[in-house]
This record gives structure tokens, C-alpha cells and sequence, in this order.
């Protein structure tokens, strides 16, 4: 009898779901099953977990740039989109179980309260934070907190061999997305966005009004590397360079409706000669500006064939801090052009590993291997010939020549090996490198290039990094680079790591040439 009970219960149960199979909508049937693993399942299952992976599988299936974003990772991109957070503003490595002050993010609480390079973490308020084999994660967590709350910290400062106490009081800190604005010449402005945050229109407009007091003709705008972000700044960006009346860019919603974003009379660069550098990462929001700048005749692409992301996304909540980033919309450059790269028939690894692969196809090389649909033929109102369909492809080709370990190389040379490596040999002697002064540092050659040379070469042996040096001006351009990063901030590092960048070469060349 008992066990006539129990299986006419679980027949029962499946019999009853069966018959309401057809009556109940697909999130109806999705949430009932969650019901059931949760309640009657015969293991203990984590349900949060399970609905996470299912949500990842379901997005698995729709656009590669549609995303679901667990609350793990919610606050991260939340306020790097923000441009700013909330804590003391260092970053910092762990050096032999200890929290190492690598830089002092400007304009945070810990530059106003004299927190330097080189300082040692030992105390926050009563807990003990060194030999404690803590993670960076945890770290983190500990420095960061509500705004305006204190903040008690214990430094040891190996420069002059002392401990110093500090209350420094938690406030935003930011992360500005203008990484560097200078003059490069007399006439030539330089401005590099990183990413299209909700405060990069107002430092825009503030670095443009600064280049432009200096007596600025010529900018060269640099996008490479520029993923994008939000779309309004990209807009408000490429409003500043055109004249009252231009279309800015198209997006079409799901039920096909367009809308078209016109150029108003607020421009602040209307005249000026333009160059926009871009590369194989420059995306989504970049290539927004790119193509409003082209599209217009207003400027000069230069660099090579951007990553093709026609797609809008919004970002949704989802509960309990996960979210959703959904395309939600297509766009396309006042031409009439998509430049989104076809993705139906791709992986997503392979979706995004696609601009790598052009170094492969030897697209990198030689524009004539560039991809072309003639099918997708469009004209500028002074007839240049533009292309839709896979990013977009440069005014100005600039080759590379390397090959993919000469790529990796480079890259190293502008990693965190190189800023890691920088750290532990001044380290080493504090005084002896207390570098003060900005211009200085910046006009000078550096100090002993043979030492630091050998010790990086020494460096990269004795940690495994395979790094074939054969560029030793290179190596002490990024070693002198990442000083100044460490030492002066983000503007004096991009100055530097320029002095020999091809692509504002190109430009100034350009320049001379019309």
C-alpha cells in the first residue's frame, strides 16, 4: 500500500504538469521546473546556481554581444561605467604577503592625505593586513566602503625607513576614460579615450577646451583600443566636431523604427584638421565617432579595420544583483552603412577571436586582403567610397608588419610585467630613483638604461615570461613609461609610451603633407 501511495503520487505529480503543459507560457513552465528541482528533487541542488547556467545557456544562443553579467561581477562594471568608486583610490600590489602602494590615483583620499608610491599597508583600523596571506579580492573589500567613512591605516614608508599613521576619510575616487590630453607640437593636439563612460562627454569637453586654449589647429583623436560603452557621449563626442544639421548615426529598434540623431549648433571643433587613430579593438561606440567623422568627410581615419559591433545593448536587472546586457537595437553611420561583422554561423570564442585572426589572413600586412562585400558599397557627400559590413576600414591604412610573438612582445611591453617588474627594482633603492619632477623625468633620458635593461632581462628569465628582447629602445621607453605611471599618472605615461608610436607619426606626417 505505502509504496502503491508513493508511486501514484510521483505519476500523479507528472500526469498533473503533463496535462497544464500546453495552457502555460515558456517562463511559467522555466519557473515551475525551478520549483520542483528546488522542493522534490532528491539531491540538495544550489537552484541560484542552476538558474545562472541556464541563463548563461539561453544568451549562449543569441547575439555574441548580449550578456549575462552575475551580481559578482555587477559592481565592477558598474562603476567603471560610472567613472567612478567609492574607497581610498591606490591601487596596489601583494609583494611577499604584503599590500604594496603601486600608484596614487589623483584627485582620490589617499593623494590628499600623502599615501605614496612604494608605501606598505600594514593596518586598517585594528585588522592586521600583512603575513596574512590575504587576496587581493579581500583587500579590496576591506579598503573600499560607504562614502564619508573613515578609514584608520598604518604605512610603513621604505623610502625613509618609518611608520606614519592616516585617517583618511572614503570619498569617490575616479576613473577617468580621457587616459592622456597634451599638445604634441605647437599646433597638434593629442586626446585618447579609453572608453565611453557616463563622465567622458564633460572630460572631453574639458580636455578639448584646454587643447584648444593652447592654440590648438590640428587634434588627433586616438580610439585604439577603445571597446566603447554608453552610446550618448559617443554621440555628444561626434556632435563636437560637426557642423549644425549632420546626421550623427541611425538605430533602428526591434520593430523597425529609426530614429536619427542630428548634429546641433554646439560644436566646440567645427574647423580644425581631425585625425581619429583606430585598430582591430577599437568597437561598438568608437566606432559610433569613426563613422559620423568619416561619413561626414570632417576628418581622417587612420590605423587599420576597427572590430565591426553594429549592436545596442541595454543592461536589465535580473534580481539579486545579476543583470542582462541585451541587444536591444542596431545602428548604422549616417550613410546608411551597418558595420557590424556577420556572426551567425560563429562560436563566440571564434566571434572574438576573429581580429586576431587577421594577422593570419595577413590582413594586418596588406589592406589588399582586407574583406570586401561590393554589395555593400556606399558614398560620402564628396564621394569617397565606404564599405558596411566589418568594422570600419581606415581613411589612412597603417600596416603591421609584426608577426603574432613580435605582437605579443609589444603587448608585454604595455602590461602590468613590465609595471610589476618597475615597482620591485626601484624598490630596491627608493632614494635613488625618488624622481620629483614631471618635465624632468619626461625630457630627460633615464638613469642607468644598461642596469635597468639587464635586470628586466634577468627578470623575465627568472619568472618564466617567454620575452625575446631584440628592441632594447623599446624596453627603456616602457620601463621609463611605467615609471612615470607610477610615479606621475596616466598623462606623463602616454606621452612617453608615444615617442615612438607609428600611428601619431602617420598623422603628423599626413598633416604636412596637405
Amino acid at each position: 500500500m505505502f509504496s502503491s501511495i508513493l508511486i501514484g503520487f510521483i505519476l500523479g505529480r507528472y500526469e498533473g504538469f503533463i496535462s497544464n503543459y500546453g495552457k502555460q507560457k515558456n517562463v511559467d513552465r522555466l519557473s515551475q521546473l525551478i520549483n520542483y528541482l528546488d522542493k522534490d528533487y532528491v539531491d540538495k541542488i544550489d537552484t541560484d546556481s542552476l538558474v545562472g547556467q541556464v541563463i548563461e545557456d539561453i544568451i549562449e544562443e543569441l547575439d555574441p554581444h548580449s550578456v549575462y553579467i552575475p551580481s559578482k561581477d555587477s559592481q565592477i562594471i558598474s562603476e567603471n561605467m560610472k567613472g567612478n568608486f567609492v574607497g581610498i583610490g591606490v591601487s596596489f600590489f601583494m609583494i611577499r604577503d604584503t599590500i604594496a602602494v603601486v600608484r596614487v590615483l589623483e584627485n582620490g583620499p589617499s593623494e590628499k592625505a600623502g599615501i605614496k608610491s612604494g608605501d606598505r599597508i600594514l593596518m586598517a583600523d585594528r585588522d592586521t593586513l600583512f603575513n596574512k596571506n590575504i587576496s587581493s579580492e579581500s583587500v579590496v573589500a576591506r579598503l573600499k566602503g560607504n562614502s564619508n567613512s573613515p578609514v584608520d591605516l598604518k604605512v610603513y614608508r621604505n623610502l625613509e625607513d618609518s611608520i606614519y599613521n592616516f585617517k583618511i576619510v572614503r570619498a569617490a575616487v575616479p576613473l577617468p576614460s580621457i587616459s592622456a590630453s597634451y599638445m604634441v607640437n605647437d599646433k597638434t593636439g593629442y586626446l585618447k579615450i579609453n572608453r565611453f563612460s557616463q563622465t567622458t562627454f564633460s572630460e572631453f569637453e574639458k580636455s578639448l577646451e584646454s587643447l584648444i586654449k593652447q592654440k590648438m589647429q590640428n587634434l588627433i583623436l586616438d580610439l585604439r583600443g577603445n571597446p566603447g560603452g554608453y552610446l550618448l557621449p559617443a554621440k555628444q563626442i561626434a556632435d563636437s566636431f560637426l557642423k549644425s544639421g549632420k546626421p550623427i548615426v541611425i538605430v533602428e529598434s526591434k520593430n523597425g523604427k529609426r530614429e536619427k540623431t542630428i548634429s546641433s549648433n554646439q560644436t566646440l571643433f567645427e574647423n580644425g584638421n581631425l585625425y581619429i587613430l583606430v585598430d582591430e579593438q577599437s568597437a561598438s561606440a568608437s566606432e559610433v565617432v569613426a563613422g559620423a567623422v568619416q561619413d561626414n568627410d570632417r576628418g581622417w581615419i587612420l590605423g587599420r579595420r576597427t572590430f565591426g559591433k553594429g549592436l545596442v545593448q541595454q543592461q536589465m536587472p535580473l534580481g539579486k544583483g545579476d543583470q542582462v546586457r541585451l541587444t536591444t537595437a542596431r545602428y548604422f553611420t549616417p550613410t546608411g552603412r551597418s558595420i557590424q561583422r556577420p556572426y551567425n554561423d560563429e562560436k563566440r570564442h571564434d566571434y572574438y577571436a576573429e581580429p586576431q585572426n587577421r594577422f593570419n589572413t595577413g590582413e594586418m600586412k596588406d589592406k589588399l586582403k582586407v574583406p570586401v562585400i561590393d554589395s555593400l558599397v556606399f558614398k560620402t557627400p564628396k564621394g569617397r567610397i565606404v564599405y558596411g559590413g566589418g568594422g570600419i576600414m581606415p581613411d589612412i591604412y597603417l600596416s603591421n608588419e609584426n608577426s603574432i610573438e613580435e605582437e605579443w612582445n609589444d603587448l608585454m611591453l604595455r602590461s602590468n610585467l613590465v609595471n610589476r617588474y618597475v615597482f620591485l627594482e626601484m624598490d630596491k633603492v627608493r632614494k635613488k630613483y625618488n624622481f620629483n619632477n614631471s618635465a624632468k623625468f619626461y625630457n630627460d633620458e633615464l638613469v642607468d638604461q644598461d642596469n635597468f635593461f639587464k635586470s628586466f632581462e634577468k627578470y623575465c628569465i627568472e619568472n618564466d615570461f617567454p620575452l625575446k628582447i631584440n628592441n632594447k629602445k623599446m624596453v627603456i621607453n616602457s620601463i621609463k613609461a611605467y615609471i612615470a605611471l607610477q610615479l606621475f599618472g596616466e598623462n606623463v605615461f602616454t606621452m612617453i609610451m608615444n615617442q615612438e608610436d607609428p600611428f601619431i607619426q602617420e598623422a603628423l606626417d599626413h598633416l604636412n603633407d596637405s
